[in-house]
């Protein structure tokens, strides 16, 4: 692991901290489009997903556990909100999202964020896989049907973002050809769809969200599933992508934190915006591939910045063409999706299995357009397929001599692969002593324990002795505690 420079070195260095300031900026600009896009599908006010995004993103840049993570309302969250909100009202958002951030904050707090190191490599690809086929898909409404003056401006920033960083790396490219273009439209009057058209960019601040649901269990019943969906999906979301820059920083960061850290920023969000957010994977791209940020003032300048373009520039945020930003975000969708894991050569040499895994992943989500519904079921399926292959590593040897039948067991020994372990014996025909050697086993679960329960009571009804020996200290515990208890 390499060490990434800290806030304080960041801002000592002038070369470090314009880095930082400019990935922010460029970082900004690729947030409005999407955040003002999911405001529509969760049904608010586009201002409100925009304020709630400034707050998300300032909160996590001072306490969250991966630094040049960019968090803003996502449409991950947008999903699973909408639902509530055409039914019930946008009145029951605000507990929704505090009910979901105390979930989040005790995930964190007792360390359950751990658990995804479990998610396999496989589900892993699948993941950036279908992230980039998302980002990509999602700005060709930008690119097709469109005036035909659309076209030129969307070449000329491709042109900017491929061509400019072979010249010099010191302004991100992106940012110079989000700038450039929307000076020419704005020069030359073009009549082309705009950051404008997407939603309301009027200034000012919102106030206060105001709680107008009674906190009682009639509105935990009707908010519960939603609120528990919003923590899991944002933190299985957060997660993989603080798990996807540790990859691409070559460092670590804190899961704990980042939970915890979400969930306080959930709720403040929730207090002045409305709506919840999670870790946003393509803007997270750009800010750490694109703009190359390693610290957490990246994250603090695109919070700030996204403030003053709501607040004092939303006339001029309004005029960006969103050509501009769909040839961004296009170039960032091609930087995320994994090509090496789709090689024929590649593929040749991975298990079928694994490949599997991966295809379902972007299937599922290409399909349900929600990352966490296809890491779910990449990470269930990839269970099961291990369960599958490690059930048929279990062996049983026999050997019959003067002092009587010896069995060895080598292998893990659970649901999977202990089922079938009570027919691998030869009850009628074994001599009256019997001994099972499990020193190349071990005891997984309390299903081993049944089933050698299981055969101890076969061997019983031919009145044959059997003795388990080689136990491991675990092992030996676990069976001496169940046995006798199961059947």
């Amino acid at each position: 692991m390499t060490a990434s420079p800290t806030t304080l070195q960041a801002l000592r260095h002038p070369r470090l901290l314009t880095t930082e300031v400019l990935a922010g900026a460029v970082t900004t600009l690729a947030l409005i489009p999407e955040v003002i896009s999911f405001s529509v599908i969760a049904g608010v006010d586009p201002k409100v997903s925009l304020i709630a995004s400034v707050v998300l993103a300032v909160s996590m840049s001072i306490l969250g556990g991966r630094p040049a993570m960019i968090t803003a309302a996502a449409g991950a969250v947008a999903l699973v909100v909408a639902p509530l909100v055409h039914t019930h009202g946008v009145e029951y958002l605000l507990p929704t999202v505090i009910v979901a951030g105390i979930i989040q904050i005790l995930f964190g707090v007792t360390g359950l964020a751990r658990i995804m190191r479990f998610i396999p490599r496989s589900v892993m690809i699948g993941f950036v896989n279908s992230l980039g086929i998302l980002i990509f898909t999602a700005q060709l409404q930008h690119v097709l049907d469109v005036p035909t003056a659309v076209y030129p401006l969307f070449v000329f920033t491709l042109v900017i973002v491929l061509v400019l960083p072979r010249l010099t790396k010191a302004v991100p490219a992106p940012l110079v050809a989000i700038v450039v273009v929307t000076a020419i439209a704005m020069i030359a009057h073009l009549a082309v769809p705009n950051v404008g058209d997407q939603g309301e960019m009027s200034g000012g601040l919102p106030g206060l969200t105001q709680l107008q649901v009674p906190l009682d269990l009639e509105t935990l019943g009707i908010i519960g599933p939603t609120a528990l969906s919003v923590a899991f999906v944002g933190l299985m979301e957060t997660l993989l992508t603080a798990k996807l820059v540790d990859d691409i920083t070559d460092t670590r960061s804190s899961k704990s934190r980042e939970s915890w850290a979400l969930g306080i920023a959930n709720i403040l969000a929730g207090f002045w915006g409305g709506i919840a957010g999670c870790a946003m994977i393509g803007q997270t791209v750009v800010n750490v591939k694109l703009g190359r940020a390693r610290t957490r003032l990246s994250t603090f300048i695109a919070g700030v910045l996204l403030l003053i373009l709501v607040t004092v520039l939303s006339d001029l945020m309004a005029q960006i063409p969103m050509a501009a930003l769909a040839a961004v975000m296009m170039v960032v969708a091609l930087s995320t999706v994994d090509f090496h894991s789709i090689k024929p050569a590649t593929l040749k040499r991975m298990p079928l299995s694994e490949t599997f895994v991966m295809l379902v992943t972007v299937v599922v989500v290409v399909a349900t357009s929600n990352l966490a519904i296809g890491v779910a079921v990449g990470a269930v399926l990839a269970i099961l397929l291990f369960a599958r292959r490690v059930a048929h590593v279990t062996t049983v040897d026999r050997l019959v001599g003067d002092q009587g039948a010896a069995y060895t067991v080598r292998g893990p020994l659970f649901f999977g692969s202990s089922n079938d372990l009570v027919e691998q014996f030869h009850y009628a025909e074994d001599p009256p002593r019997v001994v099972v050697d499990f020193s190349a086993a071990q005891i997984w679960d309390a299903s081993t324990v049944a089933v050698l329960d299981s055969v101890q009571a076969k061997y019983a009804e031919h009145d044959i002795e059997v003795r388990f020996t080689g136990l491991d200290e675990h092992s030996t515990g676990f069976h001496g505690r169940l046995t006798g208890t199961l059947n």
